[in-house]
C-alpha cells in the first residue's frame, strides 16, 4: 500500500487568520493545498485515516469552535477563462480565487452580471454552497455550472444550476449532502450587455442621492460598495461573517397578523409568503449595539454579530441563542442562523 506523503502538513495551527470572526480555533492538522492533485492526496489520506475534514475557502461563513479535529484544508486553487459567443460570457472561476476581485475582474472585463454582488467576503467556491444573493440578485441568477470533487468516491463532477438544488441562502453543498462535496470551480453565466438590476429599494435611493439616473454596471457596483461599507464592519478590523441570521419566510396569514401588532414591520412579498426584515426583528427587541461580553451586535447592522477581541465561538453561540430567543418571544418568529457551526 503507498503512503501517501504531504509535506505542506502542518499540526496544531491556529486558525485566527483563517476565518472573519478571527476566533482563535486550533486546527489539529492544517494543509493549504494549492492544485487539485495535493487536494486529491489530502482526501485520500483523510479518508484512510478516518479523520474528519473540513474544507476552508476564506472563512467567511463559519463559526470555528476552539478545536478541530482530523484534517482541515484550505483551498487555494486560482485562474479564470472565458467563453464567449455573441453577447453571453461564460466565466470559468477556480474555486479558491476571491469573491470580491472577481467581481471587480469581471466588471473590468465588460463582462456584466455580479455587481449588486459587491464587497461580500469569501472566495468563489462558497459562493455556490451559501448561493450568496444581495441587493436584488442571487448567485443562481448567474451561474451556470460549476466542476466538484466527490469526497467519497474520488471522481469529478459536474453540476448544472437544476443538480445545485439551490434555496434560499443554500444548496446541495450545503445542506443535503454537506462535506461530500469539494467545489473546484464555477462557471458563471455573464453579459456584454450592461443590464443592471435595479430591484432593491435602498441601492435605487443610494443612485438617487448621487445623481444618477440611468446607471451603468460600474455605478451599481460602486453604489453597493458604499452601502456595504456603510452598513457592515470590514473583517479585517472587526470579526464578523456579514449576516449572521436568514431574513425569516412567513405565510401571508401570519404576516397580516403581525403588520396588524407593528406596523411599522419590514417585510417583502416573496412568492405567496412574506420575507421578514431579520435585522429589524433584532433592532426591534433592543440587541442594536449591545453586547455579551467579547462580542455583540453590530451598532450600524443588528443582523451582523461582531467578535470584538478575544471572543470565542462559545461565546457567539451564547449571544446568537439570547436574540434568536428575544425574537421568538416578541414575534413569535424563529431566526435561523447562516453560518456554518464546526464542528456541529
Amino acid at each position: 500500500m503507498t503512503t501517501i506523503q504531504l509535506p505542506q502538513l502542518q499540526r496544531d495551527v491556529d486558525l485566527r487568520a483563517f476565518n472573519t470572526f478571527g476566533f482563535s480555533a486550533r486546527a489539529e492538522r492544517f494543509l493549504r493545498v494549492e492544485s487539485l492533485e495535493s487536494l486529491q492526496q489530502a482526501v485520500a489520506l483523510a479518508r484512510g485515516q478516518g479523520w474528519p475534514l473540513l474544507v476552508l475557502g476564506g472563512g467567511s461563513n463559519l463559526v470555528l469552535r476552539e478545536r478541530l479535529p482530523g484534517l482541515v484544508v484550505q483551498i487555494a486553487l486560482k485562474g479564470r477563462s472565458v467563453h464567449i459567443d455573441g453577447e453571453t460570457v461564460l466565466a470559468t472561476v477556480a474555486a479558491g480565487e476571491n469573491w470580491h476581485e472577481t467581481v471587480a475582474w469581471s466588471l473590468g472585463q465588460g463582462y456584466y452580471g455580479l455587481e449588486n454582488l459587491a464587497l461580500i467576503p469569501g472566495t468563489v467556491g462558497a459562493a455556490p454552497m451559501q448561493n450568496i444573493g444581495a441587493y436584488g440578485v442571487e448567485l443562481e441568477e448567474r451561474f451556470h455550472s460549476l466542476k466538484a470533487l466527490d469526497t467519497e468516491t474520488g471522481a469529478i463532477r459536474h453540476f448544472t444550476r437544476e443538480a445545485c438544488a439551490f434555496g434560499y441562502r443554500d444548496s446541495l453543498f450545503k445542506s443535503a449532502q454537506p462535506g461530500r462535496y469539494i467545489i473546484l470551480e464555477v462557471t458563471f453565466a455573464l453579459s456584454r450587455a450592461a443590464l443592471p438590476v435595479l430591484r432593491y429599494r435602498a441601492l435605487v435611493d443610494e443612485l438617487e442621492q448621487h445623481g444618477i439616473a440611468s446607471p451603468t454596471p460600474l455605478d451599481v457596483f460602486e453604489a453597493v460598495c458604499r452601502i456595504r461599507r456603510s452598513k457592515l464592519p470590514d473583517p479585517s478590523e472587526v470579526g464578523n461573517a456579514g449576516s449572521f441570521f436568514k431574513n425569516p419566510v412567513v405565510a401571508a396569514d401570519r404576516y397580516r397578523a403581525l403588520h396588524e401588532a407593528f406596523p411599522d414591520i419590514v417585510a417583502y412579498p416573496a412568492g405567496d409568503a412574506y420575507k421578514l426584515a431579520a435585522g429589524w426583528l433584532i433592532d426591534r427587541c433592543g440587541w442594536k449595539g449591545r453586547s455579551l461580553g467579547p462580542v455583540g451586535v453590530y451598532r450600524n447592522q443588528a443582523l451582523v454579530l461582531v467578535n470584538g477581541g478575544g471572543g470565542t465561538a462559545s461565546d457567539l453561540l451564547a449571544l446568537a441563542d439570547a436574540v434568536r430567543a428575544s425574537v421568538l418571544e416578541r414575534f413569535g418568529v424563529e431566526l435561523e442562523m447562516e453560518p456554518r457551526i464546526y464542528p456541529a
